[in-house]
């Protein structure tokens, strides 16, 4: 076959109209080659042109998108969008305060069995991150954000089905945490592809969500517990969850090419010093971090004297001002210090206030507790996944590299809350060892982080990372 004839089939359809120059670079023919040299080689071009037409490829598959579009109408409708994934499942999670005080008096449990319910939903969600990322990466987002919108809801109308504490673990702790889990990290890797410079406040525009789920979810369990009881309280959350998830879900669009290629795990990331010492720091944050948003509520009750309505109120207050908590950090982190540099001192700052919960004895101290660590803890959780971004130069693995974080993550999330109300029952109710021990998990938290600076800038401070 000549090579007059090749590029008069690759005529016949467009996709193909710029291969046969392409092989001739590639194997060493130019337009400027005697006419013996073209003759020599149309094997080559040959089976490379049938292999195409074999495997239904064509060049314009592989095309690189380019660099992140950084801003523009599809970039910050993606960050919309994630913002109410991040409401559906964050939010919800977020507002698992109230559910613990509701099950801890009327199944006649301890606090801290029930806190096993909470803590299987974020575990999950988390640790789903290695599969659900590489899934990403691999061209899946739309089938796994499907699947987990699925089992997000099936877990959340079954919950409002369950009178028994083995249907809550596995209605409101397997399935609906599953569901969250398949949702919430494919959206954050998917969202850090479309921005650089503008990643940060991105990604903080999409943690808010969980600040407004933390209000919106238990202002309807204030309002509708009392009149329609449990079970279609639980209900109506999934109504509106369906409605933000399934928007999400028609808007959200995958910009990068597939990844066929590479393992589900990249162990080799665990060799850089920064990434590893970054994920150490954050699963110690995270040890101690939901301690307060699962018992402040109840600390209120049986410490300070507190109605149970009062006790959404606070939780209420405290997820709403995470939503300041979660846009102003990022933004400085975008304009000024850069998103590790930023989540230091929050780390540092939420580690004090929970040691200072410890001198709390009246309803304005708790109030106003609640409000302070409500806004920094908020940074870290923002800070977190924006971080851990920056850290990962190859966007075609930030999949896979965030799900591997996510999962480390998720052990904490499981033992923390159970582990708190272990202490607290070994006090005999005083929550002093409990507060201690999460005040002290943060701090070496923050610790871990600013090792983790030094591995990455050596003691230069006036450095944005």
């Amino acid at each position: 076959m000549s090579n007059t004839s090749v590029l008069a089939l690759e005529e016949k359809d467009n996709s193909y109209r710029l291969a046969a120059p392409r092989e001739e670079h590639e194997i060493g023919i130019n337009e400027t080659s005697p006419r013996k040299s073209t003759e020599a080689k149309p094997p080559a071009i040959q089976r490379t042109f049938l292999s195409r037409i074999l495997s239904g490829r064509s060049t314009v598959s592989c095309k690189d998108p380019g660099p992140p579009p950084d801003g523009g109408l599809t970039a910050w409708t993606q960050a919309a969008m994630a913002h109410l994934v991040l409401c559906s499942t964050w939010g919800y999670i977020s507002s698992y305060g109230v559910f613990q005080s509701y099950y801890v008096t009327y199944l006649d449990a301890t606090p801290s069995s029930i806190s096993w319910v909470g803590s299987l939903q974020i575990f999950l969600l988390f640790f789903v991150g290695t599969a659900s990322g590489r899934a990403t990466d691999a061209g899946l987002f739309k089938p796994v954000l499907l699947i987990g919108m699925f089992l997000q809801l099936f877990g959340v109308f079954m919950t409002s089905l369950s009178t028994k504490y083995w249907q809550l673990i596995l209605a409101q702790g397997v399935c609906t945490g599953l569901g969250n889990g398949l949702q919430f990290c494919p959206t954050m890797s998917l969202l850090s592809t479309y921005f650089s410079t503008h990643r940060n406040i991105a990604i903080g525009i999409a943690a808010s969500g969980s600040a407004v789920g933390g209000v919106i979810f238990p202002a309807i369990v204030q309002q509708l517990l009392p009149t329609i009881g449990f079970g279609w309280t639980v209900r109506v959350l999934g109504f509106v969850m369906m409605a933000m998830s399934g928007t999400a879900a028609f808007f959200l669009k995958q910009r990068l090419p597939p990844r066929k290629s590479g393992p589900l795990i990249e162990l080799s990331a665990f060799k850089e010093t920064t990434y590893l010492l970054y994920c150490v720091g954050m699963f110690l944050n995270f040890w101690g971090l939901y301690f307060a948003f699962y018992y402040v509520g109840a600390f209120g009750r049986s410490i300070i004297g507190i109605p149970y309505s009062d006790s959404i109120s606070l939780l209420m207050v405290m997820n709403g001002i995470g939503l300041i908590g979660r846009l102003i950090p990022n933004f400085v982190a975008d304009s000024k210090t850069g998103p590790l540099n930023t989540i230091i001192p929050f780390t540092f700052i939420s580690s004090i206030m929970i040691f200072s919960w410890s001198g709390v004895s009246s309803r304005g101290e708790l109030w106003a507790f609640a409000c302070i660590y409500g806004l920094f803890s908020a940074g870290i959780q923002s800070l977190f996944p924006a971080t851990l971004a920056s850290l990962t130069t190859d966007l075609k693995k930030a999949g896979v590299r965030m799900g591997m974080c996510f999962s480390v993550v998720s052990v904490a999330c499981l033992t923390g809350p159970p582990l708190a109300g272990a202490l607290i029952q070994i006090g005999n109710g005083d929550y002093l060892y409990a507060q201690m021990w999460a005040g002290s998990s943060m701090a070496l938290g923050g610790l871990t982080l600013m090792a983790a600076r030094v591995a990455k800038t050596g003691f230069k401070f006036k450095v944005k990372i």
